[in-house]
């Protein structure tokens, strides 16, 4: 089977089509701090809103308990969203109460209205298949059809994102859809030279990536915390930087196979060590195999790549047809530990073919730095999303849509 898209659904003129977006955005004191998720809904919501549609939005946004929290609430994501489409958007102050009602009723041809933050209800993340229907079947009674359009969250079977899809006649906005286009890319058959940049903090959270896409690529950049455990399983001294111990025989496992299969696997060659983790900390650029005796002779702390390093993978980022990017190079919401993560942005604005921001922090850190979204071929909404995609995870968000890899 292949995805449904929104012209399977045929004409949506009157209709009432609640849209699945990923309306995940940071907030601070109430204001939206980055609001790229808001903007990448707009081409799905654009298209609805044209044809006629009667548009009911609904999203999460952060970690409510399954209750109201006024933190968490959607409002300043409704105020904004008016804005980007140019018209009054109607916000209703619960999911599927009366206010919800109230508001999809009032709607006309063309209008638009917010839903409440989804978990505010527990049933939306419920464990418990009944109790997650129950709350999908609510939600449905509001719309006439379904279009999932929030990336962020196929790979979790939610009522709003699994069940609600199979209670309405459902298809993928034109987000998933692009978003599917380029991961397909990056799997199949990939330009080539073919190269992985992967960071953050945790080898963990990036070893079915690894897995997956080790056979696959020409080479593999590792930096951000999680270099430290490659470093360690090199045999170097690593101070007190972050180390996973119980996956330093699996990086063994990696480095060997790189090494069989002719894979170019760069590792940082210097490192930004810190006197403890601070944005004002005393901090000096070591070789990686020198962490242990820098800053005053104490256990020094690495929180970014070094010069050398970010220069070399710059070039072999500019050097490539494809780029995968996932995970910042080092602490960058310090503007001292912000300098790879940037060198690394900036080659991939100069990649000439696909280069491919991987979402969450990764996306957040270039926008933090300056960059324009549209310097780069994609920046993806959906960073847990996409790394299980890359790791050929079946995510039941899409497989309810029809999607099959």
């Amino acid at each position: 089977m292949s995805l449904r898209t929104l012209e399977s659904l045929g004409s949506v003129a009157g209709k009432r089509v609640i849209v699945r977006c990923d309306l995940n955005v940071p907030l601070s004191e109430g204001r939206i701090t980055d609001d790229g998720r808001v903007r990448a809904s707009l081409p799905t919501l654009d298209a609805l809103v044209n044809a006629g549609a009667r548009v009911v939005v609904c999203s999460h946004l952060g970690r409510p308990k399954g209750e109201p929290d006024p933190q968490y609430s959607l409002e300043p994501v409704a105020q904004r969203l008016s804005e980007l489409l140019g018209k009054p958007v109607a916000f209703a102050r619960d999911t599927v109460g009366e206010s919800a009602r109230e508001a999809v009723d009032a709607l006309e041809d063309g209008d638009v209205a917010v839903l409440e933050n989804l978990r505010f209800n527990a049933g939306e993340t419920a464990k418990d298949d009944a109790e997650r229907r129950a709350f999908a079947e609510r939600l449905a009674a509001l719309g006439d059809l379904m279009v999932s359009d929030g990336f962020g969250v196929v790979h979790r079977k939610q009522a709003s994102v699994y069940d609600l899809a199979q209670l309405l006649p459902s298809a993928a906005g034109l987000l998933i859809a692009t978003e599917l286009e380029v991961l397909d890319r990056l799997t199949q058959k990939p330009e080539r030279p073919y190269t992985v940049v992967l960071g953050g903090s945790k080898v963990s959270d990036k070893l079915g990536v690894i897995d997956h896409l080790l056979p696959r690529v020409d080479r593999l950049l590792i930096g951000g915390g999680m270099m430290f455990t490659f470093l360690k399983a090199q045999g170097h001294a690593i101070g007190a930087s972050l180390l996973e111990e119980d996956q330093l025989d699996t990086v063994r496992r990696y480095i060997a196979a790189a090494e069989e299969r002719g894979i170019e696997l760069l590792l940082p060659t210097d490192v930004v060590v810190a006197e403890k983790f601070a944005a004002d900390a005393v901090c000096e650029i070591t070789p990686a195999d020198a962490i242990e005796s820098t800053v005053d002779g104490a256990s020094g702390i690495g929180l970014d790549i070094g010069p050398e390093t970010a220069a070399a993978f710059a070039d072999a980022i500019r050097g490539s047809k494809t780029v995968f990017w996932n995970g910042p190079m080092g602490v960058f919401e310090f503007p001292r530990f912000a300098n790879g993560t940037k060198a690394v942005a900036q080659a991939l604005t100069e990649v000439d073919g696909l280069s491919v921001v991987g979402g969450g922090d990764s996306a957040a850190a270039v926008r933090q730095l300056g960059f324009a979204d549209d310097r780069f071929g994609h920046i993806s909404t959906g960073g847990g999303a996409s790394l299980e995609f890359l790791e050929g995870k079946k995510l039941p968000g899409l497989e309810v849509l029809g999607w099959s890899a």
